[in-house]
C-alpha cells in the first residue's frame, strides 16, 4: 500500500462526511423556508413515505424475482442468488435525486389524500328518501339488472379492496427503469443484465391502468349516466358511504373531466375550483353546502367558515359560466402538463 494511501482515505471519507453534512444543510433550509399550506402534515408526509417505498419496493421483487428465474433457466444460479439477496433500490433512488420525479409524487400525494380523506368522511349521513339499514350504494348497484353497471359495481367493490395506487403508464415506466438500473450489480454483469431488462419489459408489458380502482370508477360513472335530477342524490350517498372515487368519477363524468383532475378539484383544500365544478354540474345552495360539510369534517385544512361566507356568492354563479371557467380543465392530461411546462419556463 503507498504510504499516502491511509490520508487518501481519509481525505476522501472527510469530503463525504461534507457532503452529506452539505446536502442535510440544503434539506433544512428548504424545509424551514416552506409555506405552511405547502407543508404536509405529519401523518400525511408518514403515509406518503411508506406508500412511495411501498411502490419501489413491489417492482423491485418482481424486477429480481423474474430476472433470478431467467438467470436460473440459463444457467446463472449464483448469479441469480447474489440477484435475490439485496433490496437496494429505494436508497439508490433516494440517493441519485430521481424520486423528485413531479409526476410520481403528485400521484402519490393524491393517493394518500384521497384515503385519508375518504376513511374521514362521517358515514351514516345518508339522504332521508334512503333508510339507513339499506343496503350501501355500490351493493345495490352491484345487484341492478343492468349488467354493465353492476358489472362496473362489483369490479369496484374488488378495486377498492385491494387498495394501492396504479401508476399513469408513462410514471410507471420511467420507475420501472429506475429500479431495474438501481438493482444491477455493481461488477457489470452482461447476463444480469440482460435479465433484468427483460424482466422490466415484461413488468410494463403487464401494467394496466384500466385495473385501478380510478379508472373501474369512471366506468360505473359513465354505466350509470346519471340524469341532472339524479346527480345530487348520487354524489351525496357516494359520500355517506364513503365512496370518494366514486363521487369523483360521477363528478367527473357531469362536467366532462379526466379522474385525474376531478380528483384534484375534490382533494384541493380552499374548494374554488370544486365550487366551480358543481355549479357547472347545476348542483343547488343546499346540496353545495351539504357536500362542502361533509369533506370539511373529513379534512381538516378546509375552511367551513370562510365557505359560508361564500356560499351566497358561489350559488349564484351560473352554470354557464362555471363551465366557461373550467374549461382548461377539460383539456387532455398530456396538453395541460405542457401548458404547466411552459408557464413554469416562462417564470424561470
Amino acid at each position: 500500500m503507498p504510504a499516502d494511501a491511509p490520508l487518501q482515505t481519509a481525505a476522501a471519507r472527510a469530503a463525504q462526511a461534507r457532503a452529506l453534512a452539505d446536502a442535510r444543510l440544503r434539506g433544512s433550509i428548504d424545509d424551514l423556508l416552506l409555506a405552511d399550506d405547502a407543508r404536509l402534515d405529519e401523518r400525511t408526509r408518514v403515509m406518503l413515505s411508506r406508500l412511495l417505498h411501498e411502490t419501489i419496493a413491489a417492482i423491485e421483487t418482481e424486477l429480481r424475482r423474474q430476472a433470478a428465474r431467467l438467470l436460473a433457466a440459463r444457467g446463472g444460479v449464483t448469479a441469480a442468488e447474489a440477484l435475490l439477496s439485496e433490496s437496494l433500490a429505494a436508497g439508490r433512488l433516494m440517493a441519485a435525486g430521481l424520486l423528485r420525479d413531479e409526476a410520481l409524487i403528485e400521484a402519490l400525494v393524491a393517493r394518500v389524500r384521497h384515503d385519508l380523506i375518504a376513511s374521514a368522511l362521517p358515514a351514516g349521513s345518508r339522504d332521508a328518501t334512503t333508510g339507513s339499514d339499506e343496503a350501501s350504494l355500490l351493493v345495490r348497484l352491484a345487484a341492478v339488472p343492468d349488467r354493465v353497471v353492476a358489472s362496473a359495481a362489483r369490479a369496484l367493490l374488488v378495486a377498492d379492496s385491494r387498495g394501492g395506487v396504479i401508476l399513469a403508464a408513462e410514471v410507471q415506466h420511467r420507475l420501472v427503469w429506475w429500479v431495474a438500473a438501481a438493482i444491477r450489480p455493481a461488477l457489470d454483469d452482461p447476463d444480469t443484465d440482460r435479465a433484468i431488462a427483460e424482466a422490466a419489459v415484461r413488468s410494463l408489458g403487464a401494467h394496466d391502468e384500466g385495473e385501478g380502482g380510478d379508472a373501474v370508477a369512471m366506468r360505473l360513472a359513465a354505466a350509470i349516466d346519471a340524469r341532472p335530477d339524479e346527480l345530487a342524490p348520487l354524489l351525496l350517498e357516494a359520500l355517506s358511504d364513503r365512496r370518494l372515487s366514486l363521487f369523483v368519477a360521477v363528478l367527473a363524468q357531469a362536467i366532462g373531466l379526466d379522474f385525474e383532475q376531478a380528483q384534484a378539484l375534490v382533494l384541493e383544500p380552499d374548494g374554488e375550483r370544486l365550487w366551480l365544478a358543481l355549479r357547472a354540474a347545476q348542483l343547488d345552495r343546499p346540496t353545495i353546502a351539504r357536500i362542502a360539510l361533509a369533506l370539511s369534517d373529513a379534512d381538516p385544512r378546509r375552511d367551513i367558515e370562510a365557505f359560508a361566507d361564500d356560499l351566497d356568492r358561489i350559488a349564484r354563479v351560473d352554470p354557464a359560466d362555471a363551465r366557461l371557467a373550467l374549461a382548461p380543465e377539460t383539456l387532455g392530461r398530456d396538453f395541460r402538463v405542457a401548458i404547466r411546462a411552459l408557464a413554469r419556463t416562462g417564470r424561470a
